[in-house]
């Protein structure tokens, strides 16, 4: 990678550990198939913030969502069987949740519930949904990345646009996982993980995509996974097998290198905070949350009840 100005390196503190009381170290299938068959009593993922400044935040290997207060304080509003991935609420009390096992599932976080909202693509069973965004208009993008890549390009993305179509707009992505769209919500951008890079895709008039490309290449064991948007542009970046998150500008030149814990894996972010200027990420490695205070606000978060938080 050749940089014609050297990005400015910082380093995050550790905003809130998961306590003791959620910690039980343990075989899962999701471990074996992705963490080398370790014990480990967390992982995780989708961070992402309601209206009230809670975080919420998944443990894909125990089904569970949790709700961390703004004093850092952890609670369990839902856990079924499954392993959900990827969040972003509906409405005031309705996430949307990417589960790698049952699809597309719905909880509502005042009383805990969780329950299928889209299962499966004309009776064929996903190969393992991960991470979600949506526009202003209340189409929802979603990544289907399963156990795919360099040896199986076929990960997929999907819209599913507000009057309930599923429309397939990639199918040839070499494991596809963090997804978030450009502020003028004109271009779609993925992360693809085994193929170390994010690819950015140019969304037409119609609502077509096209000319779909390669914007930023990464490097190490693990490439980028959760994205983030800030208010001027910016594409965030978290790259786990670094524990890194990039800043990029809009030519993809790292402008930032955010750093978590050397060793440690960087899933996924999310801006909050009272002015939206606090970058929080998950350490997937520790069961920590880190933030970062940063000098622009996130992009809001489009509902689909037409508000943002």
């Amino acid at each position: 990678m050749f940089l014609l100005n050297t990005p400015e390196i910082r380093e995050f503190d550790v905003f809130s550990p998961m306590p003791e009381r959620y910690r039980q170290p343990r075989r899962t299938a999701w471990a074996d198939a992705n963490q080398g068959g370790r014990e480990i009593d967390s992982f995780l993922e989708g961070p992402v913030f309601d209206g009230e400044g809670n975080l919420y935040v998944s443990d894909i290997p125990n089904g569970r969502v949790f709700r961390i207060d703004q004093g850092g304080d952890w609670d369990v509003v839902a856990q079924w069987e499954g392993e959900p991935n990827g969040m972003k609420f509906l409405n005031a009390r309705e996430l949307l949740v990417t589960d790698y096992r049952n699809g597309l599932m719905l909880v509502d976080v005042r009383v805990g519930s969780a329950k299928p909202y889209l299962d499966r693509r004309n009776t064929e069973n996903f190969k393992g949904v991960n991470d979600l965004t949506l526009d202003s208009r209340g189409n929802i993008y979603f990544t289907d990345q399963g156990q795919t890549g360099l040896h199986d390009p076929t990960g997929r993305v999907y819209r599913l646009t507000a009057a309930g179509r599923l429309e397939l707009l990639l199918s040839n992505v070499p494991s596809p996982n963090g997804i978030v769209l450009s502020p003028d919500e004109k271009f779609l951008f993925v992360a693809v993980t085994r193929g170390n890079c994010v690819w950015r895709m140019p969304i037409l008039a119609d609502g077509g995509v096209s000319k779909t490309g390669q914007f930023f290449t990464s490097y190490g064991p693990s490439g980028p996974d959760g994205l983030a948007m800030d208010a001027s542009g910016r594409l965030l970046v978290a790259n786990p097998g670094l524990a890194y998150v990039w800043v990029l500008n809009h030519l993809a030149e790292p402008v930032q290198v955010l750093r978590g814990p050397a060793g440690h894996s960087l899933t996924n972010l999310a801006f909050g905070g009272a002015e939206g200027k606090t970058l929080f990420a998950t350490d997937s490695t520790a069961g920590d949350i880190l933030r970062m205070d940063m000098d622009v606000a996130g992009m809001p978060l489009w509902r689909r009840d037409g508000e943002t938080t």
